[in-house]
């Protein structure tokens, strides 16, 4: 009689668990005390996550000739009236503290011949602000704070983990509201374990995977937020997705993003003939925000019928390029091109989700002992349209205002209840992958088709048409089969991309992130997209 060799689903409990192991997680991750057991769990590598592709830097107010209230403002002014001041203020006040943090951990941050920190420009910003490690800040700081986790006792890390789904007290029939660990698939064995925790946190980053062309890794299938919406979270503002202006346009190359800064430090967005444009559409030119940047490439490459533009350094001095651009220079060089005498043929990209899972100041969410940093979360920072390098630095803020909030309460946190492992015994192995395969493709198209830079009330219904289809196929799917990565990320896609749609539908102007054909002007009232579960419970105090 043959013998079962597959391994049992195990049981974890925690104190905190992290569900992603990027800036954002890991941060929370390395501020909490080193008496709580704290689980950080990430897809591929641990250092596989969106912060490892950064290139830019961290915008803080880091220099005498800058101040708190002109970041704040530049902010604003990005956001598109959409900003929360209160989020704003709150983050950039706790910039130069996040930064400190950072070298203490020993990021090597790039220096000027005076041994100071040197500071790059990108577009929006009214000030040299951004410091940066060259052109791999998010490698710099993802190692550094990898290091510094692995040498951690409290922290265990899991690679190789996807979560299916949150646990929540109403999924076991109990009373309150309350979150307590998340069903979690191991990609080694394609067992679901589980994992109880007193506390929760989202960190999984943001969508982009549900657009065709986009500078994310293969991981940004907006798990965070789709799981956080089942468990009844609102979201917001889901339909401001952020389009980078220049991802490098080669058939051999996936999704290089070419950073902003590289325009912060004089490149020349140029037409096929070699001719610049961008002063025609705004009057910084290529320092204008990145939608202002997107839609204009949009519109000159359906003008003329062309596949790219050109983003073009090239004049300045080559050692210069060299030094500042150095993973750029050598990964065009790759594919034949020599950004010191040649331009670069780019194209834009989705990039970053400004909406997502809503929370406050301690990144709390609707869920008691559930919380989100991030780009999964959303804070009010960044408005209708981020700008650029605040990113990582709410990843640091609010990261550390998390561990902050979970280190205040966890005295008073009770134990978690008893919670039944994971049952698959109703389901089977699929036969029928090409299903999964199909409809991710299926799903990515008819997105950046249709709710991509430039939107129409017609295009997004269409979408919303696809999307129920695609929606009620893969529910059944999921119901019968045993989950895998693909399909896990399927169903998160086609909810995010839902979400999308849906918050894209409500929003009857032109703003920011959101251009629409039908509503070219602004209303009146700037207010946010806010969407709610049906089953959504108001939060306990």
């Amino acid at each position: 009689m043959a013998c079962d060799t597959n391994p049992m689903p195990q049981s974890f409990e925690f104190d905190v668990l992290v569900i992603g192991s990027g800036a954002a997680g890991l941060t929370v991750a390395l501020n909490l005390p080193p008496h709580l057991h704290v689980c950080v769990l990430s897809k591929a590598a641990i250092s596989s996550g969106a912060t490892l592709w950064a290139q830019g830097g961290i915008a803080a107010v880091l220099d005498g000739e800058d101040s708190v209230e002109n970041h704040i403002q530049d902010t604003l002014n990005a956001g598109a009236g959409l900003c929360h001041k209160d989020a704003v203020s709150f983050t950039v006040e706790h910039s130069k503290a996040s930064i400190d943090w950072l070298v203490d951990s020993g990021v090597d941050f790039t220096r000027d011949n005076n041994a100071a920190f040197h500071l790059t420009r990108e577009g929006g910003h009214s000030h040299r602000r951004i410091i940066h490690a060259a052109d791999a800040t998010g490698q710099a700081v993802s190692s550094t704070l990898v290091a510094q986790a692995k040498a951690r006792a409290n922290i265990t890390l899991m690679s190789g983990r996807v979560a299916v789904d949150l646990i929540t007290n109403r999924k076991l029939s109990l009373p309150g509201n309350r979150c307590v660990g998340a069903y979690v698939l191991n990609l080694d064995d394609n067992h679901v374990e589980l994992i109880r925790a007193r506390f929760t946190v989202i960190a999984t980053g943001g969508a982009s995977k549900a657009y065709r062309y986009t500078t994310n890794p293969d991981g940004a299938s907006g798990d965070g937020i789709a799981m956080a919406w089942r468990a009844g979270c609102r979201v917001a503002n889901m339909e401001f997705n952020q389009f980078h202006p220049t991802c490098l346009y080669h058939p051999l190359a996936k999704s290089f993003l070419i950073s902003e800064a590289l325009r912060g430090e004089g490149g020349h967005l140029k037409l096929p003939d070699g001719s610049r444009f961008m002063d025609r559409f705004d009057s910084r030119a290529e320092l204008a925000p990145r939608d202002i940047v997107a839609r204009a490439i949009d519109h000159e490459m359906k003008r003329l019928g062309a596949d790219h533009l050109y983003l073009d350094i090239s004049h300045k001095p080559a050692d210069f390029i060299k030094h500042h651009f150095p993973t750029i220079y050598e990964t065009c060089l790759t594919y034949g091109i020599d950004i010191t005498c040649e331009p670069i043929p780019v194209v834009p990209a989705a990039h970053y989700t400004c909406g997502g899972i809503m929370s406050d100041q301690r990144a709390r969410t609707d869920i008691n002992q559930l919380y989100v940093v991030g780009e999964a979360a959303f804070t009010g920072l960044h408005g209708a349209n981020r700008m650029a390098s605040n990113s990582l630095l709410e990843c640091l803020v609010y990261g550390r205002a998390a561990a902050e909030d979970i280190t205040r309460r966890e005295a008073d946190i009770p134990a978690v209840p008893d919670v039944p492992e994971w049952d698959e015994s109703q389901v089977r192995d699929s036969d029928e992958d090409v299903v999964i395969s199909h409809n991710w493709d299926e799903l990515r198209h008819f997105m950046w088709d249709y709710v991509g830079i430039v939107r129409t009330t017609k295009r997004l219904q269409r979408a919303k048409h696809r999307v129920d289809l695609l929606s009620r196929e893969i529910g059944d799917f999921y119901s019968n089969y045993r989950v895998s990565n693909d399909l896990l990320e399927l169903r998160n896609l086609v909810t995010v991309a839902d979400l999308i749609i849906c918050s894209a539908l409500q929003r009857h102007e032109s703003r920011g992130l959101h251009y629409t054909l039908d509503y070219p002007g602004l209303q009146a009232e700037a207010r946010d997209t806010l969407l709610v579960p049906t089953t959504y419970r108001t939060s306990e105090p």
